[in-house]
């Protein structure tokens, strides 16, 4: 071992010292973009890799699967380019079943799923009942949370009420808690009474939507890991989902909300050609941004709604002033300028069912150009439905989102049963058909013969917030999955190399410095702030490192399934300066969690080492007396006075490496002192390479 260090504290060659000025100078500069340094890590958990997918024998979790391999492919975002890659975040189904005994595990699920009043076994449901089932079986502690209103269930107002008609859905017995009115979340005697709670309906506390962060640190002050089952409202910033997994150890995808993305991802492809999109609803204004970028990529328009008459409004066409928005004719101009440029068909009804107030149950059709006053448009004329016809005969995907809606709506819609019927037509010559929205949905649920074969979303907004670009808030604050095995061949030039591991690496001054001294070693950094991480790799390709890799993850839930496939041995991992914050006993989001310490005990190989620094002594106090404490009895501290010089409290006096950290040269110079620990999984000093 002492070999090892003065191996690692050679002096460095004129070309290394040379590539670590330059390095520094890098990341001074790279500080100085970002204004100053910022001690306090990016909380926000954004991700790289690809999921994996564990076998299972819950047919929700195969549907699920199945549903993920066919959503696999690119999705592309307005004029050009793509869009912003799905994180493929950590799920229920991937993570180890055996952490989650005895844990407390808090569920966020969609209350417009599980209290609607008239529950059938839809596929929705069937996932959302069994994320809480299966948790149930793996012997965790069940927090249950949502908000409900009586447009959902006008019987169901008060929690105990709420926690009866989930224990009947559930058929397991579910508690009605009262603990966030009064502020008793922390001690949480209930959970000892029973495995699944309900805690009280959040619409009731402004820290909800505010996302509060003082009040998901309270909803989370028990929670271990966070399961979110929610998913319409993934594009909302909730405390509920993007405050809590802030403080929790793991945050993971419940069966329903990966369902519910692999279906998104399979609407956002467009895959196919020809593919039409039928655009139904209004609001053209709020959706421009999300309608363009169906223009770029579709081969045809077809308006079904209101948007239908700021369309007709900016072709030049006759439009009554009441039918249309105040404010987007930019925005539809701009829309059918594009299609024009891309030479593709926009059609919009050229005839239109009519009713007046003065006589409701009389009928009349219109012509476009031609209704009078006092008609209203309810529903698309035979002409136009005709017209809709041709243009989806030779269709091999159709896009339709938004309901066939105008000014007024009514019970049983001639317009969306035809149309219907006319999809039902295509799913026969294998035409991949995705229906986006609770009206669109219902239509295909009452008037298909065929449902199953449909790809139904019935959550429209979520869909329109990602059609515009936008990143969905309730999806980006999940942890990052990755696969089984890796190709480390792309990160590596000789992946089975002995591996090093930095844990939190920030900026990389010093993964990089001794990835250019030891070539005959690999190094990875993991590190949940997603632009260092591409900053560090851009180092990489720069100075041609070859045995230097970054990730951008939360480690603390992922080391383990991402180091467990390398393929040679894991010999050294250090953890430097975590952010003390973060490590205070109130806060149950730290980096050094038992998952954590036991994945590095287990995968270390035999003589490998484990070293841990921080400026703050209770920080590295805490730190070595987790490693201590959970490391199987695997680890114990280095005493071997060959290693380095300790203090008379045992902390090591230099760093063994001669390669300092970016927070570490910063300690070092204002002069405050380090405290060092070396762990080996053998307890002496011995060579490891």
């Amino acid at each position: 071992m002492a070999q090892f260090f003065n191996l690692l504290q050679g002096t460095l060659s004129p070309s290394n010292s040379s590539f670590y000025n330059c390095l520094n100078n890098a990341m001074m500069f790279l500080q100085h973009k970002s204004c100053s340094y910022n001690r306090k890590r990016d909380k926000l958990q954004i991700y790289q890799g690809i999921q994996s997918f564990l076998q299972g024998s819950w047919k929700v979790i195969d549907h699920v699967e199945k549903c993920s391999l066919q959503a696999q492919g690119k999705a592309y975002v307005h004029d050009a380019g793509e869009l912003d890659a799905f994180p493929h975040i950590q799920t229920l189904k991937g993570f180890p079943k055996e952490e989650l005994f005895a844990k407390v595990v808090m569920v966020r699920f969609d209350s417009a799923i599980l209290l609607q009043k008239e529950l059938d076994l839809k596929s929705q449901v069937t996932s959302a009942v069994s994320t809480i089932k299966y948790l149930f079986e793996a012997g965790a502690k069940i927090i249950l949370l949502s908000d409900w209103n009586m447009k959902i269930n006008s019987k169901l107002l008060v929690v105990e009420s709420v926690a009866d008609f989930l224990s009947s859905v559930l058929q397991l017995k579910v508690a009605p808690s009262r603990c966030i009115s009064n502020c008793s979340l922390s001690k949480m005697e209930e959970l000892e009474k029973a495995d699944i709670l309900l805690l009280e309906n959040l619409s009731e506390f402004k820290g909800e939507l505010a996302n509060c962060s003082k009040f998901a640190e309270q909803l989370s002050s028990v929670v271990d890991i966070f399961v979110n089952d929610s998913f319409s409202n993934s594009h909302k910033i909730l405390a509920s989902t993007v405050g809590v997994p802030r403080f929790c150890s793991a945050c993971v995808a419940g069966f329903h909300f990966e369902e519910s993305l692999c279906q998104l991802k399979m609407a956002a492809q467009i895959n196919k050609k020809p593919c039409i999109a039928i655009i139904g609803g209004g609001n053209l204004f709020d959706k421009a941004s999300a309608v363009r970028y169906l223009a770029s990529r579709c081969d045809g328009l077809v308006f079904v709604g209101m948007m239908a008459f700021q369309i007709m409004h900016a072709l030049g066409l006759h439009v009554p002033l009441n039918l249309l928005e105040g404010g987007p004719l930019k925005e539809a101009s701009n829309i059918v300028q594009l299609a024009q440029n891309r030479k593709i068909p926009i059609l919009y009804p050229k005839d239109f069912w009519c009713m007046t107030n003065d006589f409701p149950k009389q009928m009349e059709i219109f012509p476009a150009y031609g209704i009078l006053d006092g008609w209203i448009p309810v529903d698309p004329g035979p002409k136009a439905l005709d017209e809709i016809n041709s243009l989806l005969t030779s269709c091999k995907k159709i896009i339709w989102i938004g309901p066939v809606k105008f000014r007024l709506p009514s019970q049983d819609i001639y317009g969306a049963s035809k149309l219907v019927s006319m999809l039902d037509r295509l799913t026969q010559s294998n035409c991949e058909i995705t229906v986006i929205g609770n009206m669109a949905c219902k239509a295909v649920m009452k008037e298909s013969s065929f449902v199953s074969v449909y790809n139904m979303v019935e959550n429209a907004s979520v869909v329109w917030e990602f059609l515009k670009g936008r990143k969905l808030p309730g999806l980006m604050a999940l942890d990052r999955a990755y696969p089984v095995e890796i190709d480390w061949n792309a990160a590596y030039s000789h992946p089975s190399q002995p591996l090093v591991v930095d844990i939190g690496s920030g900026n990389g001054l010093f993964l990089l410095a001794m990835a250019k001294r030891r070539e005959d070693l690999n190094f990875l950094g993991l590190e949940i702030n997603e632009k260092l991480v591409r900053r560090c790799l851009d180092c990489v390709h720069q100075y041609g490192i070859m045995n230097g890799y970054f990730i951008a993850t939360n480690a603390t839930s992922t080391f383990r399934s991402i180091v467990s496939s390398y393929p040679g041995d894991l010999v050294l991992v250090s953890i430097q300066c975590p952010n003390p914050d973060f490590n205070k006993p109130e806060h149950r989001w730290r980096m050094l969690q038992r998952s954590l310490v036991e994945a590095v005990a287990d995968l270390l190989a035999s003589d490998g080492k484990v070293f841990l620094q921080s400026d703050i002594e209770a920080v590295a106090v805490r730190m070595k007396e987790h490693f201590l404490k959970y490391g199987k009895g695997k680890l114990s501290v280095v005493h071997n006075e060959d290693c380095t010089e300790t203090d008379r409290e045992g902390w090591l006096k230099e760093n063994p490496f001669g390669v300092r950290s970016d927070w570490e040269q910063h300690v070092v110079d204002r002069g405050a002192p380090m405290y060092r620990l070396m762990l080996s999984k053998t307890g002496y000093c011995q060579q490891w390479y």
